[in-house]
């Protein structure tokens, strides 16, 4: 979330920079200031009645051991009086904390000086694009029925044993998934990233710390029994590992790899955008995340879209970068590029990452700081990317490397899968 004292020292910037993602914050951001001008004169008065609390309590042990037991009980009844007010004074610091919270929570993040103005994935715009468009042969097939016809990915099986969105990969479509993941781990582990392994469920801390929730609750799938949610993302977990930590500056950067299932509960229109591996609930993707310093932050995510674009070249899928415009920005990123893949026989891009940078947005709800040289404590920049989400760069493969005589594995693939062909 946003941080008081800069909303405070720069309102009218940050009002006009979060127009660009057509959030009027005139209002929200009036309610915070007038919020923390309440909590800090609370908070100063609390302060005031404790300081006298302390000093009278002094003061009646010093007029024990005079005997004085008169004055005693005089400022006994005072100290009564001031430990009713201090109760009052801390539960309206409370409320009021609590309230001041709430609202930021409901502040996106201020968007990068680079995020192009517009309302909608439309308005986003190309930076790169890289890699030729295959020439398919006539009869080309979308996934969907590529699965079907060599049996590799059973979409009414997955919907018999869960629903909609939950696919079973059979054979080598299970081993070309496994091949992916596993390629993806060593590519960010030979970059430098530690590889972690990390729970499915997170509490619900962890979904306010990296800014799923208030904003995402709607989509997370929610276990109210333990009041868990299912990780949309690795990047959850991972970056909740960090969350109340005071890092050193020798600590960073920190980066880091998981592969995890992903859960979303995204409510999914019908026709051909959606259908196959398009959209589902359950989807495994493997992520890269970074501490870094302020002034590194920049440096760090031009290095993630290097890291990207590096496997999308190995793979040799023609793939395209986009800048998000502020309508299509996540809501606690300052700054992101989307990857696409072009899907020959759908003839449209698919998405398949996204790489951020959110500054000291997501650190701010999480407590994240370190000390720099000076002995200052600032905030750490968080980013995150996906390398890769693998059901839009399958669906690439399988179109895209698709023959008459079957589909071919690409060839950095082939030691992890053990087979060239899917036939």
């Amino acid at each position: 979330m946003l941080q008081v004292a800069n909303i405070r020292a720069n309102k009218e910037a940050y009002i006009k920079a979060l127009k660009k993602r057509n959030f009027d914050a005139e209002d929200i951001f009036s309610e915070v200031l007038e919020l923390d001008e309440t909590r800090r004169s609370t908070q100063a008065e609390l302060d005031e009645k404790l300081a006298e609390s302390n000093r009278l309590s002094k003061e009646i042990g010093m007029l024990f051991k005079t005997g004085e037991h008169l004055k005693v009980n005089q400022l006994k009844q005072q100290t009564s009086d001031l430990k009713e007010s201090t109760k009052e004074l801390s539960e309206k610091l409370a409320a009021t904390t609590m309230e001041l919270n709430r609202t930021l929570y409901n502040i996106p993040n201020i968007p990068n000086d680079l995020v192009p103005a517009g309302n909608s994935e439309e308005d986003n715009v190309e930076v790169f694009k890289e890699g030729e468009v295959p020439q398919l042969a006539e009869g080309a097939l979308p996934h969907w029925e590529l699965a079907k016809k060599y049996d590799i990915i059973d979409f009414e099986l997955g919907n018999k044993i869960t629903g909609a969105g939950f696919p079973v990969y059979k054979g080598k479509g299970a081993r070309l998934q496994r091949a992916l993941i596993s390629y993806f781990l060593d590519k960010n582990v030979k970059a430098g990233y530690t590889e972690f392994q990390m729970p499915l469920m997170v509490n619900e801390a962890s979904g306010y710390g990296t800014g799923q929730l208030p904003d995402k609750e709607g989509q997370m799938y929610h276990v109210t029994e333990d009041n868990l949610y299912l990780i949309p993302t690795a990047e959850v977990p991972i970056t909740n590992m960090f969350r109340d930590e005071m890092l050193t500056e020798s600590d960073l950067p920190i980066a880091c790899t998981g592969y995890t299932p992903c859960f979303r509960r995204e409510a999914g229109s019908y026709g051909a955008h959606v259908r196959g591996l398009n959209r589902l609930h359950q989807f495994d993707k493997v992520e890269i995340v970074r501490l870094e310093k302020p002034e590194d932050s920049y440096t760090a995510l031009d290095n993630m879209v290097e890291q990207v674009k590096d496997i999308l070249r190995d793979l040799k899928l023609p793939y395209r970068i986009l800048r998000l415009c502020g309508g299509d920005l996540g809501f606690t990123s300052a700054l992101t590029y989307d990857f696409e893949v072009f899907s020959t026989a759908q003839d449209r891009w698919l998405e398949i990452s996204s790489c951020s940078n959110f500054e000291t947005f997501q650190a701010n709800r999480l407590k994240l700081r370190y000390k720099n040289k000076e002995g200052k404590k600032e905030l750490v920049h968080t980013l995150n990317g996906s390398a890769l989400a693998l059901p839009r760069v399958l669906a690439g493969i399988l179109e895209n490397y698709q023959t008459p005589a079957g589909i071919k594995v690409p060839e950095v693939l082939v030691p992890y899968t053990g087979f060239d062909i899917i036939d």
